[in-house]
Formats: C-alpha cells, structure tokens, sequence
C-alpha cells in the first residue's frame, strides 16, 4: 500500500498543534542553572555497569529495570532515542528501517518506543529499582534532507528537511548549516573527514546539519535535554558528537541543570567515531565534555576471542581512543555489529565471553548490550504495522544477555571489584585459556576453547569457599552452582570448554543443601498451576527449562521455553499457568547463555491438568545417566525472517521422523544453527534437516537421508550444510 499524501493545509495545522504542545512541555527548561536542587532523592545502585536494551520499547525497559538490572545490581540503563522521529513506512531499506530515530522532527517525548508519560513511568520504575537512566540523545541534526514531504513524524509532526523547517521546535532555515554557505563544501556533504571545518559544518548522511555556534539553537537543544531532565534522566550517550564542534557542545552543556535522582551533573558519553588521522577529530580529544565510546577497545575483542585470547594481557598497549578514566566501554553497539567489525551475538560463545572479560577488566565504564535479532543491517525491530516497536519477548526475535546467569553474576563481581582498578597474576595457560584477579576482590578464568581446561590459578582471593557466579547465584541455601575452594590463595579450577569460572568475596559459601521452597501462586479461572520439577545435570553456564506443545510452555520453541529456578541439591523447578482439563504435551532441555540447546532424549512427555486446583510433575533429565551420548548437529542455512530449523530422524530422540516431534535448533550463531541432543550409545540413525515456517508448513531439504553412528565413547558432532 502506497504512503498517502497529506495536503498542505493538513500538514501545516499537524505542525502548530506540534509547535503548541512542544512549546508548553519546554517552556522555562532551557535556561534553568545548572544548580537546581534535587527534587526527589533516590537510592541508586553504586555500580557503573550499563545495560544497552537497544530499541526496547518503555514499557520492556521498565519490566527490565524491576525484574533483572535492579536485583542485578546494574547501574544504568542505556535507551533509544526518544525524540519524535521521521516515520517511514516504506523506504528503499524496507519498513521501518533502526535508523529512522536518528532522524528527529521535534522534540516531543513521542516514539515508536511509546509515549511521554510511559517514558516518565520507565524512568520511574527503572529509579524505584536503583538503575539510572541514559538516553540516546540526538543533537547534531535533524530529520534528513532527502525526505520525501509526504512524509511526517510518529506523532503526525510535519516538516520539511529540504526546505529546513521544523515548526513544531521551531527551527528554520538560518538554523541549519547550508551548502556553499556555512559548510565549506557546495553539496553541503564531507567530503574530507580530516578536515575539521567540513566534518563539523556539513551535512553527515545528507542529515540536516544545526547550526549550533548560535545560541538560540544551543538553547533549543538544552531545553530538549532539559525536559529529559525534568523526568528524571541521569544521562545521555550524544549521538555524532564529533559532528558539533567542541565549544558549541560545552555551551549546550552549560545550560543544561543538574540530575533530579542524585543533584549532580548527567554523566555524558559521547560518539565520535574512529578512523580520523587529525588529531583534533579523535575521540581524546573530546574528553573535557564527558566521556567517549571506545571503538578500539571493541575491534581489540573481536581481534583477539577470534584470535589468541593471550593477547588480553595486552590491552594497554592496544590503540584505544582514550584513557580508561575517560571511556565508556563496549563489546558492540547497534553500528559495530551491523558493520561486522567487533563480536555480534552471531558470534555464540565468543560474543558471551568477550562480555565476561568485559565486565572483568578494569577499562573504562562497562556496558552490556541488548538489541533485537536482525538478517539485514536496516532490519525494524519487532513492531506493529504503524512501526510502533512491540513489547521484548527474550529469545528468536530479542536478545537478552544482559539477564543470563552468568552475565548478572560478572555484574555483581564487577561491582565487588570497583574499588581496584589494576589486575594481578594475568596467568596464560595456553593461547585460548587465561585468568587474572584484581586485588583481593575477585578472580576469573576464561576458556575459549572447545575442550575443558584445568589448571591452578593465583587468585588474590582468602581462603575459603567461594561459588562459580557464572554457573549459578549465592542465595540463603549456599551455592546453586559450580564451588571453588581457594588454599593459599592458590585454586585449581576446571573451566569448562567455551566458558569461565568467576569468583569474588561477596560470593562466599559451599553447596546449597536446604531446597527453596517455590510458592505456588492462585491460578486464574479456567487454568491450574502446575509445578514443573526436574533433577539435572548441568555443565558451564548451562540452565534448565521446560518446553512444551502449549503456548505457555514455548509452543515447541527453545527461545520461548520456561526457565528453571535452582533449588540447591541438582533440583529445578518452575511453576507455569496451564489450561485446565488438557492434555499436554512437554519435554525438558538445558539452554546456554549463546542459545545452544541440549534436548532431553526420548519422546515427548504428557501430563493431563485437572479441572481445578493444581498439579505437579517431578522429573529427571533424560540423558544425563551413562549410556547416552552428546550428538551435537550443527548447520549452515539461510531463512527468511520467522523461519527456524529442526533436525529429525529415525530414532526417538530426533522425533522418529515426524516433523512435529523435530529437534528445534538455535540460531544464536546465524547462518549457523546447532543443538546437542542426548542419542543411545553405539547407535546408528539416519536424519535431514528441515525449515518450519510460521504458519507451520514444512520443507525438507533436498537429498538423501544422511547417516551417522554414535560410538560407545566420547561424542559425535554434524557439521552440515543445507541442502
């Protein structure tokens, strides 16, 4: 369907109401001291780790900030631009494209992220958990010039980016740098990217340049900061910094008041891409108004988990964008990984143990990053059919590493590290295993290898008992995961293959051996509570869900599937709302924090709810025993978007040929796809491959069956191609 038209007459009254409602939410912000009291105080986590939820909408982030970052200990999290932007529902980059909030028409807190007021609730929400709030603020420019003008903003906003009008802020065209006339170039583009005057004064992407040396705009651009403000934001991460010139900057800076939760100035990180060979353009060279993104630190990861991890004992040495005193640090961001030039979640286990290393050095301000899956670079998240992005669902569509197990634990041992910002006793095993301590505060080994490592390692650590905080959590009962005991602050410690061991002293203690009790909760009419109970085996940063044939148990889906609590003793346990009076059917898998999965062998289980009250089911992993074997299947193919792939063959465990009882493979390593699935020793089977659509329909891929046989030792891997 083609974008209607919208006259001009209809435009230009969408544009006063805008200008009218823009102007009462902005008026008397923009020039308020940067001393202004706090007006409402708040206890915030003393942490100076960020979670990037990247284009979540409010209402996911708030969910986020109450259920994992506060109890996490996160200190902040990072937002998208919240700004009304350009809305485009068709374009040459599809529906939607990420980058459309980039492109602002006002300065009205209306986004496809949700409105004002589900904004100034997130803000809340996030401050009641103890977690900051940074925004992704957008000040360079405006909305692009080669807009088409039947184009508007998400709340209906007209404007025109050729002509340079932007009544509902307003800005006009003495507002904007202009081709051949404050920028240097005649396209108005930079055409030179050494060359300060073209990079500050013209045009980056054909995007409306502000002419930020007056003051009117400066004033402009405060009062939006301002607002954010007003509603409780602590921070910002400036997009394109480098784009506005260093004294402009600080004197928008200037008018800029003091954070409502803490009375103190808003932490800015600023965006100033690398590459730049005029020392005036570098990111250090930035530093006197605030923070920079460290893009060498990024590139130095993907270099060296893709590499020799060794070469982490050298990061000082490293070309990095400025003094750690002075970076906010990252694995990726929403630019890199499109680019392909640091670790993506495509990377699997690689991508999680960067993060873990992350977390673990002392350089700069750390962040996690979250964002949706994506098979093009100008892919939309998630969203209804007007664009307004859709709540976070974890798992095919969302990433959510920021609330793994072992990614809450290195924020807690992140936190209990903070005061020591050197590292000790880097030990190098081999080229893919290493280990350091910082201080007497914590320890941690990473091995990127696909072979369990075990060696003994200086930890810096008191004697004593500490627990694995990435394999589980210390709760009342002790430890739900790995134990190590450190002698002479000495610890021999098996790390597992593609994982890490982490320890610190505020996870203290040995095994949990008194069971948590899991309440069981009043279902609703017409539904039963039912208590899911397996006894596991679990390896690395392994977790145990249950999946199952109804939509609250997954629909079948491995990233939809229920998660596990421990309960101390190998015991996991869920309580899910199921229909009452049916039939179900269930199975039992263990889930890394990269999405691999290992089914439990056999067929499925079934368990018939009652009418009324609550039911139970109490289980153990089928596979673990000896006997069984690990087939690990790993292949390469492309889907379109909601497509996943099963492997299916001719034993049990891989459904006996019928595609709905097919193994659900993960594709946290996209082309690639894998599980491990427990098979029979000494057997032989035959298996293919097939793609399951939304709609349920099946194909097979082409061929032959192809044949295996699992030996009596060891265990057997695929590495396939579709066919």
């Amino acid at each position: 369907m083609s974008t209607p038209r919208v006259s001009r007459g209809t435009r230009l009254r969408r544009g006063l109401l805008a200008l009218a409602v823009t102007a009462t939410s902005l008026a008397g912000l923009s020039a308020l001291p940067a001393t202004v009291p706090a007006t409402a105080a708040v206890a915030l986590n003393d942490s100076e780790v960020t979670a990037n939820l990247w284009e979540w909408n409010w209402r996911s982030v708030a969910a986020a900030c109450t259920d994992h970052l506060g109890p996490a200990g996160y200190g902040a999290v990072q937002v998208a631009p919240p700004q009304e932007s350009v809305s485009l529902p068709s374009s040459a980059d599809g529906v939607h494209p990420w980058y459309e909030v980039y492109q602002p028409v006002s300065y009205r807190l209306e986004s496809r992220f949700g409105t004002r007021q589900q904004f100034a609730d997130m803000v809340t929400n996030c401050h009641n958990a103890g977690v900051r709030v940074y925004v992704d603020a957008v000040v360079n420019h405006m909305a692009g010039a080669n807009n088409p003008e039947s184009v508007v903003g998400y709340a209906g906003t007209d404007f025109s980016g050729p002509g340079y009008s932007f009544p509902a802020v307003p800005y006009g065209t003495g507002d904007f740098h202009r081709p051949g006339d404050n920028c240097p170039t005649s396209s108005g583009a930079i055409n030179d990217w050494n060359n300060e005057a073209q990079v500050t004064s013209c045009e980056l992407l054909s995007l409306t340049d502000l002419y930020t040396e007056k003051d009117s705009v400066r004033t402009k651009i405060a009062g939006f900061l301002n607002d954010l403000v007003g509603l409780g934001v602590d921070g910002f991460r400036v997009d394109a910094v480098k784009h506005v010139k260093k004294d402009d900057f600080a004197a928008i800076l200037g008018k800029v008041r003091n954070t409502t939760a803490e009375n103190k100035r808003p932490y800015v990180a600023q965006e100033i891409f690398d590459g730049a060979s005029n020392d005036a353009l570098k990111a250090r060279a930035f530093t006197g108004n605030g923070d920079v993104l460290d893009f060498g630190y990024a590139k130095g990861l993907k270099s060296a988990f893709q590499g020799s991890i060794a070469n982490l004992a050298n990061v000082g040495s490293w070309n990095l964008d400025a003094p750690s005193a002075n970076v906010f640090a990252m694995v990726t961001n929403h630019d890199l990984e499109r680019d392909g030039v640091v670790l993506s979640y495509r990377d699997g286990s690689d991508y999680v143990l960067a993060n873990y290393f992350a977390l673990a050095y002392p350089h700069g301000k750390p962040s996690v990053y979250d964002s949706f899956t994506w098979s093009n670079r100008n892919q939309s998240p998630p969203a209804d059919g007007n664009g307004y992005v859709t709540d976070t669902v974890c798992g095919s569509s969302w990433n959510c590493l920021t609330r793994s197990t072992g990614i809450k634990g290195m924020v807690g041992w992140a936190n209990a590290a903070k005061s020591v910002k050197t590292v000790s006793d880097f030990t190098v095993v081999n080229s893919n295993v290493i280990g350091f301590h910082r201080g007497d505060r914590a320890w941690i080994g990473i091995n990127d290898s696909g072979s369990a490592s075990t060696a003994t390692f200086t930890t810096g650590l008191a004697d004593g008992s500490y627990c694995d905080v990435i394999s589980g959590v210390r709760g009342t009962a002790g430890c739900t995961g790995t134990t190590v005991t450190v002698s002479g602050g000495r610890a021999t410690v098996q790390i597992p293959a593609n994982g890490a061991v982490a320890l610190h002293v505020n996870a203290k203690g040995g095994p949990a051996t008194t069971p948590t009790a899991t309440p069981t909760p009043t279902a609703p009419a017409g539904t039963v509570a039912t208590t899911f109970t397996v006894t596991a085996t679990l390896s690395g940063d392994q977790s145990a869900y249950v999946v199952g044939s109804v939509p609250a148990l997954g629909s079948w889906a491995p990233a939809a599937a229920v998660k596990l609590t421990a309960q101390g003793g190998g015991t996991y346990r869920a309580v899910v709302t199921l229909p009452a009076s049916s039939t179900v059917e269930f199975k039992f898998l263990k889930k890394t924090a990269a999405g691999v999965v290992t089914w439990e062998s056999g067929s499925n289980r079934t368990l018939t709810t009652p009418s009324g009250g609550t039911s139970s089911v109490t289980d153990t992993f089928r596979g673990d025993p000896a006997g069984t074997q690990g087939a690990a299947f790993t292949v390469s193919a492309t889907t379109s978007y909601g497509q996943n792939v099963y492997v299916v063959g001719s034993v049990a465990a891989l459904g006996s040929w019928n595609p709905a009882d097919a193994v659900a493979l993960s594709s946290a390593a996209y082309p690639l796809w894998r599980a491990t699935v427990a098979l029979p020793a000494n057997t032989s089977f035959e298996y293919k491959y097939l793609k399951k659509n939304p709609d349920g329909t099946v194909t097979w891929e082409s061929g032959g069956n192809r044949s295996a046989t699992v030996g009596s030792t060891g265990s057997w891997s695929a590495n396939d191609t579709w066919r």
